[in-house]
């Protein structure tokens, strides 16, 4: 009998791309529950991935004697990986603004239980469906544990953010793993679900022993280490308590830590043009009300927002903010059933989906799943001219000028030859950024853009966005949980509860 579950001795561990963790001595020990911290780029995935078997260590040891990992340490994954592993699934998800296929989605419980029914069934009788994995009992008690239960028959695609974090945990759990691992589990949850999943963590770690990337700020109350990385090495590795007592935060808006001047500040020799901005209204809405079966998930929404000015759009998990998104990018098809226009035009009157979304710069964490991982960095900035998920076509010389310009403006020309997937978190997002950015739009609309970003990157990427969005005539749609994160140009707010809306100024004192 060891005294220890994992252990990495002097060990180094590689990606495709080359190794990325060097020299780790890392114990993890029965009783214990640990924090992974560090900056974009540390490392911090990838010794998720690495304590998960997932990840090759090419020097040093790597001793689990809890036995083969594939059955004792589940890992977690970060952001909406999770549709990537429940294949079908992951194609509703895309579709989940259509009425018709929000309908044919499968329920929490059919994807738990591996009950998926093929994509395009029509007679459901003629398919053979394995057994369920789990036992009815046993599926009760986790969804007890994570509060789902309630969830269990709902269709999947209508899940909110933290509702699908919190089915992605018993997905995990279900399998009675020994060591979980969860990959920035707080991330893009409101005040309320991360109060929920803090207390869910809590039942959980009486169970399991937890291994967490998390921020300073969002530690639970269970864990009793913390780990540090600081660019591929671990820096740091204390008691809670001891890293709590040696952590002072410069200052603190809504619980969390912006570093003020703990980043170099934007690029600010470049500039970018005036957009073309032919509209009064960027988006007018009239009592728009968007409903799935018996879910109304916007009510009576009226809205309108003129050329040139910047909104905030706040409200909870679940309260309507990507269905009214999704209006705004013309994705969903209730907009035709609506008193609604786009730049000055009424949806349905003979403009195409190309036409509004040539306006429209849009970030958000689900554009993660739509570029495949080898695209290199000027490819995706690239397909930002298009709005394309890839670079299909060859640049004009004015449109390759335009793309280099980004590149310098955002200050990430070092890797535009680097593939997607060989990027930090944070460096993906200043691509996506650049893409958004780089037809120069009249409307940007931002969804979520600091989630996954460390406290540095966020303070540097809101003072980017106020310098971006000075202009008058650029239109900016900013939707987030932290108002430490909206810019100071933002002045008006469109708060979202439970489908209504209701307009405020925005200070941020």
């Amino acid at each position: 009998m060891t005294d220890f579950l994992l252990r990495l001795h002097h060990a180094s561990v590689r990606r495709p791309e080359g190794v990325v963790l060097h020299d780790l001595n890392f114990t993890l020990e029965p009783g214990q529950h640990w924090a992974v911290l560090g900056e974009n780029g540390a490392g911090k995935s990838s010794f998720l991935e690495a304590l998960a078997g997932k990840l090759p260590v090419v020097g040093g040891t790597f001793e689990h004697p809890v036995g083969p990992l594939r059955e004792a340490v589940e890992l977690v994954p970060k952001d909406f990986s999770f549709h990537r592993l429940v294949a079908s699934s992951a194609q509703f998800y895309q579709q989940r603004f259509n009425s018709q296929t929000a309908e044919e989605a499968p329920t929490v419980r059919e994807v738990l239980q591996n009950q998926l029914k093929p994509v395009g069934t029509v007679d459901e009788a003629s398919v053979n469906l394995p057994p369920p994995l789990y036992d009815e009992a046993w599926l009760a008690e986790v969804a007890g544990w994570v509060q789902i239960a309630h969830l269990l028959d709902r269709r999947f695609t209508s899940l909110s953010n933290g509702e699908t974090r919190r089915t992605l945990l018993a997905r995990s759990l279900l399998r009675r793993p020994q060591i979980l691992l969860l990959d920035n589990p707080f991330s893009g949850l409101d005040v309320a679900s991360r109060q929920r999943l803090h207390e869910t963590l809590a039942r959980i770690a009486r169970e399991v022993t937890l291994v967490l990337v998390t921020t300073p700020d969002e530690i639970p109350a269970s864990v009793t280490h913390v780990a540090e990385l600081v660019v591929g090495r671990l820096s740091r590795a204390a008691r809670v308590a001891d890293f709590l007592k040696e952590t002072a935060p410069n200052s603190e808006r809504d619980g969390r830590v912006i570093k003020r001047n703990a980043a170099r500040p934007p690029h600010t020799r470049l500039r970018l043009p005036e957009p073309a901005a032919d509209f009064t209204f960027a988006v007018r809405m009239r009592d728009v009300s968007v409903r799935y079966g018996e879910n109304e998930v916007l009510k009576n929404i009226y809205w309108d927002v003129r050329r040139g000015e910047k909104w905030a759009v706040l409200g909870p998990n679940g309260s309507g903010k990507s269905t009214l998104l999704s209006l705004v990018t013309a994705d969903n098809p209730q907009g035709y059933a609506n008193d609604f226009e786009l730049f000055d035009r009424k949806r349905g009157t003979g403009e195409s989906i190309w036409d509004i979304k040539s306006k429209i710069g849009f970030v958000s964490p689900e554009l993660h799943l739509y570029f495949p991982r080898e695209t290199p960095v000027y490819k995706v900035v690239a397909s930002g001219l298009f709005d394309t998920a890839g670079l299909f076509r060859k640049l004009t010389g004015a449109q390759a000028a335009q793309v280099e310009l980004l590149l310098n403006f955002l200050e990430i020309k070092a890797i535009r030859e680097k593939r997607l997937g060989q990027l930090s978190t944070g460096q993906q997002r200043w691509v996506l950024l650049a893409r958004a950015l780089v037809k120069n739009p009249p409307l940007l609309i931002l969804d979520e853009p600091g989630q996954g970003l460390d406290l540095a990157h966020v303070s540097r990427f809101r003072d980017l966005l106020h310098a971006i969005s000075e202009n008058y005539t650029r239109t900016l749609l900013y939707v987030s949980h932290y108002a430490g994160e909206i810019p100071r140009c933002v002045t008006r707010v469109l708060r979202l509860q439970a489908g209504r809306g209701q307009i405020e100024a925005f200070g941020q004192g």
